[in-house]
């Protein structure tokens, strides 16, 4: 009888903590340290004892440490002889490393520290070893020393496996090493498997390495109550299995380097800004890719995508971008059209239809190119030399094509070929972006292949997915089958299946090997670079399935094949959350599924999720059934009323979305980012935050029309009816009525966010005037709020301040004994005023008593005639029974003001008095 998958975890589970319970080798001692040309230190490591295990030991290595920056220290160790792999510095750039001076003799040194702003690196010489430590408070964030009772060797470097531990204490909070689904939730739990290697298995299996690798993770911790970030990354792009024990953390690499980096932090928020500072800020957006997506696999024709738009429109359910996935093609082939089915001329009109709307078009693209001498994608290739070898020739795998060859993103020259292909496409068919799939890069086959002689490799009467070429395994190398194993694909199968065989080889002769999971970052990059140089310069938008540390410099995500399921559903939130902390930013599950079908219950209550991805795109599979929003009338309201908001708040996603360019701040966050003394929110993942204050709390759970939702302390509106308030003396959970077209999304307080009016199309939403809602703590006596907004020329490539093309405001609020005041600071406003942007409309939650007497100072002058302005207040209805007002208060009351006419881009004051 087969295992069940919850066994198969089991099994997992107890292969990883027996295969971890040997011991190799009595680790290096330190021989020699000096002084880098850089400021850090530089030593010299001598095996203590050789062993044979998974390999002979490197004999010699050197140690580098270098605080890079006040919040970043650096620990590199290499072969000290010979020059080993390492993610290429131009793919990602960074400091580079010295090499070691050898000097005669062994010298004897006693433990030292090497201290910086805030980290305190600190060894051991014999056996070597090291710690990290926060110098503010005295922690240890990272310790490698081993005991002969820990069940993990001292430092172990051989040519296919290292290995490095950590203690950890047992109470610390761990986040991050993806990509993976978690059943149990965001945080990282004791005895799972984490491997790392890029893998084109889908989203459905869990605790298995998927589409991309981020060997990184978060650290929190909470000494008496206050709690203090770091993070850890370990910069290498080989096969890798990471075990956490609870107490320890061991990683097992099987090649390159140790490139340890740690981020002191002390928040979550300065831990990514910290990260992102090394390996790149996420790619500015445009404006349109925050509106909401529709995609599947089978649209077979032209007319059939025309139906979807238009049947959209009629539904009244927003939309802004429709895709192809590769029904457009001719034969599954790059940067084709199939004539029959989406002939080119009609194709153009569609174009330029939908783009008169504001809508966009974006089509996939793979990697594998069509061996096919009448393709000239290939043949250009082909003369250009431009793909991944394997004895000298192409490596030859099988996609949707059929038999292909997978171009080397790591040659220069096919990074001007790829440029190129993209401009002539461009040019055949003016799409708004590109999607690359398939860049793990998957591989129908195994092996080393030949095309068959006699019949036809694919025959178009199966699945696509089957193999036909004639192919043999290839395990004749060392590359091929290390000595070591990693749980690959979440079964340990050999490395190379079902991708590209691991002795084949790039540009400059690197190996597969050592650069397979930075395939899809590599393609990537060029596909950036090609997009960028496209006639008219605009802002790319990539969304690529495979990534890898620094891949949200460049491209969004989604988080590949996953299931209809409700399941499915929950695992969204932990995976979308993770991928903040990696960089990105911008993604999102497939709304509904992959496949199969979602019930209509669970249609409805994942775009009510779904609309508060940061990418929020609906998405199926071609052999499962319709499930377009408009499909069902249940799911038409549920979407009309989520996408209502969402498109209500792109101004405020937008705006997100540029402090994560400059700062990497996440999106979409868990409640620790905003609240990290609160302990409660530390393993919470059916619950986030849409920046610092906006918490949604969706149903994840089949017939219920209650979610029983953490309220950390403060005041928290309502979003869609913001008379509501629930105020919260300490952390607690409250259920909260959610019937079947319901989402319960709250503002916290001390916010001020802008709202517009919202419409069909986010460049019809975007021209609305702005309401401003500013949150006060409920009735408070004294209390101040703050937001921002940022606009810009959206298809402008730099998104920032100094180019005539932006404005950002920041907007403040107090309230001091019934005293109101809002007001905001421009820096740069002429684009705003430009474009006729004004604030029509304020609210104010929380505030006490009766408004009267508003004065409005705009660009420095009174307006002397508020004959349009209008105030009024509604009493709030408290939602918890934590507060009690007396008969003889004042009432808490919601304030409007509207018929205002205030320019975004000039500064503003409105000001009032609240009494009895």
């Amino acid at each position: 009888m087969p295992l069940s998958p919850s066994s198969l975890l089991t099994c997992f589970s107890l292969f990883f903590i027996l295969s971890s319970a040997t011991k190799i080798g009595r680790g290096y001692r330190l021989i020699s340290i000096q002084e880098s040309p850089d400021g850090g230190l530089l030593g010299l490591l001598q095996v203590i004892h050789k062993n044979y295990i998974y390999g002979a030991d490197i004999p010699l290595l050197q140690l580098y440490v270098k605080h890079e920056t006040e919040n970043r220290l650096r620990v590199h160790i290499t072969d000290a002889e010979k020059k080993r792999w390492e993610v290429p510095y131009d793919l990602l750039p960074r400091q580079t490393v010295p090499s070691f001076k050898q000097t005669l003799g062994v010298q004897s040194h006693k433990p030292s520290d090497y201290a910086g702003n805030e980290l305190i690196f600190s060894y051991k010489t014999d056996p070597f070893s090291f710690s990290i430590t926060r110098k503010s408070i005295g922690e240890t964030l990272f310790d490698t020393t081993s005991l002969p009772s820990d069940p993990y060797s001292d430092l172990v470097f051989k040519d296919q496996y290292i290995e490095i531990s950590t203690k950890l204490p047992k109470d610390a909070s761990l986040y991050g090493l993806g990509e993976n689904t978690q059943p149990r939730g965001i945080k990282i739990v004791p005895n799972d498997p984490y491997t790392l290697y890029t893998t084109d298995v889908s989203a459905i299996n869990l605790n298995a390495d998927l589409y991309g690798s981020h060997p990184v993770y978060m650290d929190l911790r909470n000494r008496g109550g206050v709690a203090a970030a770091h993070g850890v990354l370990l910069l290498n792009s080989n096969g890798m299995d990471v075990l956490y024990r609870g107490d320890s953390l061991t990683y097992k690499v099987i090649g390159g380097v140790v490139d340890l980096y740690f981020f002191a932090g002390a928040s979550p928020l300065a831990v990514v800004d910290q990260y992102t500072a090394l390996i790149g800020r996420p790619a500015a957006m445009p404006y349109w890719a925050f509106g909401f997506h529709q995609c599947r696999w089978g649209y077979r024709n032209l007319s059939v995508v025309e139906d979807v738009v238009e049947r959209y429109k009629k539904a009244r359910i927003p939309l802004d971008v429709i895709w192809n996935d590769d029904d457009h093609m001719d034969g599954h082939k790059d940067f084709t059209l199939n004539p029959k089915n989406y002939p080119r001329p009609k194709l153009l009109h569609f174009l330029e239809k939908i783009h008169a709307r504001g809508m966009k078009y974006i089509v996939i693209i793979d990697p594998g190119i069509g061996v096919n001498t009448s393709y000239g994608v290939y043949t250009r290739g082909l003369a250009s030399d431009v793909f991944i070898k394997f004895k000298g020739m192409p490596f030859l795998a099988q996609v949707w094509p059929g038999a292909v060859n997978f171009p080397d993103f790591l040659n220069p020259k096919t990074v001007h070929w790829w440029g190129s292909e993209i401009r002539r496409f461009h040019e055949l068919v003016p799409v708004d972006g590109l999607w690359i799939d398939m860049n793990e890069a998957s591989n129908f086959c195994n092996g080393l292949c030949q095309i068959p002689v006699g019949r036809i490799c694919p025959n178009g009467t199966g699945p696509g997915w089957i193999c036909c070429l004639d192919c043999k395994n290839v395990t004749a190398t060392r590359w091929d089958d290390p000595p070591y194993k990693i749980n690959a694909s979440g079964t340990a199968v050999p490395i190379g299946y079902k991708t590209i065989a691991t002795s084949a080889y790039h540009y400059n002769g690197v190996l597969e090997y050592d650069a397979h999971s930075l395939y899809g970052f590599s393609q990537t990059i060029a596909t950036y670079k090609g997009l960028r140089a496209l006639p008219g310069g605009k802002r790319p938008f990539i969304l690529s399935r495979s990534t890898y540390v620094g891949s949200g410099q460049y491209a969004a995500h989604w988080t590949g094949d996953n299931k209809g399921t409700w399941a499915d559903l929950k695992y969204s939130i932990s995976t979308m959350l993770n991928f903040g902390i990696f960089g990105v930013p911008m993604v999102g599950a497939d709304i509904c599924g992959f496949y199969p079908a979602p019930t209509e219950e669970l249609g409805n209550r994942w775009i009510e999720l779904g609309a508060f991805y940061p990418f929020s795109r609906d998405h199926a599979n071609f052999y499962s059934p319709r499930q377009e929003l408009y499909q069902w009338k249940s799911v038409a309201v549920s979407a009309r009323r989520a996408l209502g908001m969402r498109y209500k708040l792109l101004s405020y996603i937008y705006t997100l979305s540029y402090e994560a360019h400059l700062t990497g701040a996440p999106i979409a966050r868990p409640l620790f980012f905003s609240f990290p003394n609160e302990t409660w929110t530390y393993g919470l993942s059916t619950q986030f935050l849409l920046g610092s204050g906006l918490m949604v709390s969706p149903i994840l759970d089949k017939k219920k029309t209650k979610v029983h939702a953490l309220f950390p302390p403060g005041t928290w509106y309502d979003i869609f009816d913001m008379t509501k308030v629930v105020v919260s003396k300490m952390s607690h959970y409250r259920a909260l009525d959610a019937p079947l077209h319901v989402i319960n999304v709250h503002l916290y307080q001390n916010k001020i966010i802008p709202m517009q009016r919202g419409g069909l199309v986010s460049k019809e939403a975007r021209a609305t005037p702005y309401t401003l809602v500013v949150s006060l703590p409920l009735g408070a006596a004294e209390g101040e709020a703050r937001g921002n907004l940022f606009v810009d020329n959206d298809e402008n490539p730099v998104m920032g301040l100094g180019n005539g093309q932006s404005t950002y405001v920041e907007f403040y609020a107090h309230v001091n004994q019934g005293a109101v005041k809002v007001w905001s600071d421009v820096r740069e406003g002429e684009f705003a005023v430009e474009k006729g942007w004004y604030v029509e409309k304020l609210i104010v939650l929380g505030l006490k008593g009766i408004g009267k007497g508003v004065a409005i100072e705009h660009d420095g002058n009174a307006i002397v005639d508020d004959s349009k302005v209008e105030m009024s207040s509604i009493e709030h209805e408290i939602m918890d029974d934590e507060i009690e007002e007396r008969e003889d208060e004042m009432k808490h009351v919601m304030v409007e003001i509207k018929g205002l006419e205030l320019s975004i881009g000039k500064k503003f004051v409105v000001s009032w008095k609240m009494g009895n």
